[in-house]
């Protein structure tokens, strides 16, 4: 008869720690701001008050039709909802750019300083304008 031989078992492993484990990125919502501007009483505003087109909006954004001036605001407007309204908020330091996923929120300055200090991370972005009425979703990702 042959010898039993005992083969050890295989060692048990413990689960990975939380350490041992890849990272995920955590990601939160900072904030949500909606908007929306009546493109006609906007347009008579930008008329009746000289200096607003240049108040509002960047070089680059100033010689766009009234339609998305309009949304551009409204973008503006839910991105200081997004921050809680800051006092000083300069309209120069956010504008809206075009890469080719669509619209983008661009900061610096004063809106970017609250921007970093809530722990914005990402902007999100929807715009439109039908039926007279513009309106904007921003969505800030920390």
């Amino acid at each position: 008869m042959a010898d039993k031989v005992d083969i050890p078992a295989e060692p048990r492993r413990a689960p990975p720690s939380r350490h041992d484990r890849p990272r995920r990125m955590k990601r939160m919502i900072v904030g949500i701001g909606v908007d929306v501007v009546d493109i006609e009483r906007f347009g008579r505003q930008l008329e009746r008050t000289p200096g607003l087109r240049d108040r509002l909006f960047v070089p680059a954004e100033r010689e766009l039709n009234t339609r998305s001036l309009a949304a551009r605001f409204a973008a503006k407007e839910a991105v200081a909802k997004v921050l809680g309204a800051p006092a000083g908020m300069n309209w120069q330091d956010c504008w809206i750019g075009l890469d080719h996923n669509g619209p983008t929120v661009q900061v610096k300055g004063t809106v970017l300083a609250v921007a970093e200090a809530k722990g914005v991370k990402r902007w999100h972005l929807s715009i439109s304008h039908d039926g007279g009425i513009a309106t904007a979703t921003v969505l800030a990702e920390g």
